[in-house]
């Protein structure tokens, strides 16, 4: 069963609301009912001492019948404001003054029903039988004068009352929670509005780009995460559509640096085979097809190269070497060609030795590719010059030629796979169009950077740097 999020919102809300109901209903009434009671008995006992103070002094040392009845009546108007029921009894326990009752020849002791009862300041669940009609409240404060005891009040209050005071403010609490979750309807429904309608257009978007439709709107007009969300998902649609567009030219590409080859071996073997070509040329021909085995040999070899870098980068093996002494072994493999086309290399170092800390054989091959297509590029009887430079911690290394340039317009496409320039560059049969792109992968998996300067017809530099070894 699918789970919205909707659902999961009014799972949460109704979970919530149940749990703060019942919570409130069993928890809370009892901490309610606990406070009240005290409340209640801090309030008698506070009645119980002004009464001690006020009245009892002239009840017990002037008792004549017509004080008596004045101090009733003041009692009796304290009971019914307060809503409490107060006894007066002397020190042997009897009660002599009832604002609820009256006793003529039957004295009342509360020591004979309760012989604990007039030492206990608070009780919680006081009933006597015949006296009291239902569970009371009490305390009792005892009338000292001269350090002895002359009496007691005893303040009673109904357990009732109480309780009735803790419904009537648990329903103002449960009418005042019920307000408040249908105003958390509204407040959810308004979180719901704000998650799930982006969410949905997000989801809408993700689909079409899967379908290929990377041209899909994505337009959220909020400043929050979600803005966020639809800005990752736009940026992922167009790194998509590059993606695509590149996979369709590397097809191409590959499509015809292979076919090229292969048409020719095969057409040359052929030709060989039926005997067009004759046995006295078929050295030359067999040439060709060496030559054509070749580019593709070293087509497969820069593909599998780039492919190491795509899946998780390449791991490096970094230590630390001469740099300029790897420049100087480079630069000696080229000396065939170099002499063929009476090119010279010119190296100039900083110091004698400069160590860096880099993977020598992928930096040896980025000087290899880079110092073979500054000899490409070259005309005949021209320098190459190869250096080195200190610039803090890092070492830079250039290789510059005087030949023919790059374009303006194409300087930063030549890092792209199996770009070429036009058929004036194009020299070089062999050529695949991925030897920079190696370089700069290679040169970026160090965390270094490369950069090129060139003007057409005046030649070209490549720089890129290394980190220094820290002695």
């Amino acid at each position: 069963m699918k789970r919205t999020l909707l659902f999961k919102l009014l799972v949460c809300y109704f979970v919530v609301a149940i749990s703060m109901f019942t919570l409130l209903n069993t928890y809370g009434v009892n901490r309610l009912k606990q406070s009240l009671v005290e409340r209640q008995k801090t309030l008698l006992h506070n009645e119980a001492s002004t009464i001690a103070s006020e009245y009892m002094g002239n009840y017990y040392y002037n008792s004549s019948p017509q004080l008596t009845q004045t101090v009733l009546t003041q009692l009796k108007t304290i009971d019914t404001f307060l809503n409490t029921r107060i006894w007066i009894v002397n020190k042997n326990g009897t009660i002599t003054m009832d604002t609820r009752s009256t006793y003529s020849d039957t004295q009342i002791n509360l020591n004979e029903l309760d012989p604990n009862f007039l030492t206990r300041t608070f009780s919680d669940n006081t009933y006597f039988a015949g006296i009291l009609s239902e569970p009371m409240l009490s305390v009792v404060y005892p009338i000292s004068y001269k350090y002895q005891i002359r009496g007691y009040i005893v303040m009673l209050t109904p357990l009732s009352s109480i309780k009735h005071d803790s419904i009537y403010y648990m329903d103002i609490i449960n009418i005042c929670f019920l307000l408040f979750l249908i105003l958390m309807i509204f407040v959810f429904m308004y979180i719901y509005y704000l998650t799930v309608r982006p969410l949905k257009k997000v989801i809408k978007a993700a689909v079409e780009y899967s379908s290929g439709h990377f041209d899909y709107p994505l337009n959220i007009q909020t400043t929050d995460e979600y803005k966020e969300l639809s800005d990752a998902v736009t940026y992922m649609a167009s790194e998509l559509n590059s993606l695509d567009d590149y996979q369709k030219k590397f097809v191409a590409n590959i499509s015809h640096d292979f076919r090229s080859p292969l048409t020719s071996i095969k057409g040359y073997i052929e030709a060989i085979q039926d005997g067009t070509i004759p046995t006295e040329m078929q050295d030359k021909y067999l040439g060709i097809v060496l030559f054509e085995t070749e580019r593709l040999t070293k087509l497969t070899t820069n593909l599998l190269a780039l492919n190491t870098f795509d899946n998780n980068g390449k791991i490096l093996e970094i230590t630390s070497f001469d740099i300029n002494h790897i420049i100087k072994q480079t630069a000696a493999t080229f000396e065939g060609i170099c002499t063929k086309k009476k090119i010279s290399f010119k190296l100039v170092f900083s110091d004698r030795e400069t160590f860096v800390d880099a993977d020598l054989s992928k930096i040896q091959q980025v000087l290899y590719n880079l110092i073979d297509n500054a000899i490409k590029f070259s005309h005949q009887n021209s320098n190459i010059k190869v250096s080195t430079a200190i610039k803090g911690d890092k070492v830079f290394v250039a290789v510059k030629d005087y030949g023919i340039g790059i374009p303006k317009d194409s300087i930063k496409k030549i890092w792209e796979r199996f770009y070429k320039l036009d058929t004036s560059r194009g020299k070089d049969k062999k050529g695949t169009g991925l030897g920079l792109s190696i370089t700069k992968e290679i040169i970026n998996a160090h965390n270094e950077n490369i950069n090129v300067i060139s003007t057409e017809n005046v030649g070209t530099e490549f720089i890129f740097s290394l980190p220094k070894t820290k002695l």
